[in-house]
């Protein structure tokens, strides 16, 4: 099923109509059950992004129930370091979603092309998502895929992608791994788990500030296809990588901290968002330089 759905694509065109009032301008990209399209949406007069079932898996129950789930919390969502949405449609010959179209890179993107992130930025950036996963957890939810490329780098940043989430008492009826192996807290790789709640989200951003400072994920990479769960998540039994000495200690703890397999040893996002504004009051402030006047004449 899984790479089926890579090969099924609705190959629209400039100016296809994805469904009436949502015009295909050009696609943006995809994963296994979505394609993911810039459109122009007739109504509002705007540039979105349609979020659209793959072709194949269009009566597939497990990915229409994912998308309205997604409409929905969407819906309920109203926060501005999260994605808003536009509406959505799960009955019909195209189900999709509609959502804001956001100018800039992901954070993972800006990672491989750039190497680590400085850490007056990153730290920054820490806060930010921070204040949405605690307005998240606040409404009872779970993101459960908290990862750089579900991040996108813009002024504010936006945390993107609410597919997986859960409601946290929908969070403990889970009886398989649900979000990216390489970011998930110990107690969502072994569910069923009475602990998988708002915590896992904060490990989850805690390993994507780990990567965003080392240039590489605090795990070493886990076998996918493994029925070991040792095997598939080395994070529940390694320790993570080392930080480099550069970074300030304040920073080094609460990332490690954020990576603490016990899920009630970690800090709540509200916590971990006063810490780091101490650690960013303590970063050096940038300096502009000095630009000698250009002669005129």
């Amino acid at each position: 099923m899984a790479t089926e759905s890579l090969h099924s694509r609705w190959e629209f065109r400039e100016e296809d109509e994805i469904v009436p009032g949502l015009t295909a301008l050009t696609l943006l990209g995809g994963g296994l059950r979505y394609e993911a399209y810039l459109a122009w949406h007739e109504r509002m007069r705007a540039l979105v992004v349609a979020k659209v079932v793959r072709p194949d898996l269009v009566e597939d129950r497990a990915t229409l129930g994912g998308l309205q789930r997604e409409i929905e919390l969407l819906e309920r969502l109203n926060h501005p370091i999260i994605v808003r949405s536009f509406g959505g449609e799960v009955d019909g010959p195209r189900p999709h979603v509609v959502l804001e179209h956001l100018e800039g890179p992901r954070l993972s993107s800006l990672k491989r092309r750039h190497g680590p992130l400085l850490l007056e930025q990153l730290v920054a950036l820490a806060i930010e998502i921070a204040a949405a996963l605690h307005y998240i957890a606040a409404e009872g939810l779970v993101h459960l895929d908290v990862k750089p490329s579900n991040i996108i780098m813009g002024g504010p940043p936006r945390l993107i992608d609410l597919s997986v989430a859960r409601t946290i008492e929908q969070c403990s009826a889970l009886r398989s791994p649900v979000g990216t192996d390489a970011y998930m807290a110990p107690e969502q790789a072994t569910v069923p788990s009475d602990d998988l709640g708002p915590p896992a989200d904060v490990w989850g951003l805690g390993a994507t500030l780990h990567e965003g400072v080392t240039g590489e994920r605090p795990f070493r990479r886990g076998v996918r296809d493994s029925t070991e769960p040792e095997e598939r998540f080395p994070q529940l039994i390694e320790e993570p990588a080392e930080l480099p000495a550069h970074v300030p200690t304040a920073f080094a703890e609460s990332i490690m901290a954020c990576l603490a397999r016990d899920p009630a040893a970690r800090p709540t996002p509200g916590d971990l968002g006063d810490r780091l504004q101490v650690v960013l009051q303590g970063l050096p402030k940038p300096k502009l330089s000095r630009l000698k006047p250009r002669r005129l004449w």
